[in-house]
Parts: structure tokens; sequence; C-alpha cells
């Protein structure tokens, strides 16, 4: 007996769109309103996965069986912290400045 072999790409889109959803949803219940840019990639991002089954059209900017781009999946885990209510991350390559350097 052969075991169905899962599709990857399926999986891929079912996933970002979940985790697309799992966003709207923790924004609306936390009562954060996100901007009108965040909503608006949400929505948008939504409908490419649903009609294309990926969000992005270079093959550059991910891997092929992944639905979201790297900078997508990034927006979304932004997104995603805001609507926990998590703090933003610290920007990076600035280091510890003292007094005198600061400008």
């Amino acid at each position: 007996m052969k075991r169905a072999v899962p599709d990857r790409r399926a999986q891929a889109q079912r996933s970002a769109l979940n985790a697309l959803k799992r966003a709207q949803r923790l924004a609306d219940k936390a009562g954060i309103e996100l901007s009108d840019w965040e909503g608006e990639f949400l929505g948008s991002v939504a409908d490419r996965v649903k009609t294309y089954g990926r969000a992005f059209g270079d093959p550059e900017k991910g891997a092929p069986g992944q639905a979201l781009s790297a900078m997508q999946h990034r927006k979304l885990k932004e997104i995603s912290a805001k609507a926990k209510g998590e703090p933003k991350a610290m920007p990076r390559g600035r280091g510890f400045l003292r007094k005198a350097d600061k400008t």
C-alpha cells in the first residue's frame, strides 16, 4: 500500500493563508488597530496566495516551494508581534553609543 505524498506547494499555501488569518484574528481579538498599510498588506498577500499559490513573482525572492517571500514572512511576523503586544525588536547595527558619539 502506497502512502499519499503530501503536496508541499499546497501545504505552503495553506500554511501562509492560516498565518495571515491568524495575524488578523489576533489583532482583532486584542483590539489593536493595524495601520492602513498593514491591513492592505494582509489582504493583498492573502488574495495573491489564493489566486497564484504564492505571493511573489520573482523566484530570487523566496524558495520555490514557499508561498511567501522572505521579506513578506518577516513583515507578517512583525504584524503578529504587534497584535500580541510584544515590544519591537531593537534595531541592529548601531551598538552602544557614548554620549560624545550621539548626534
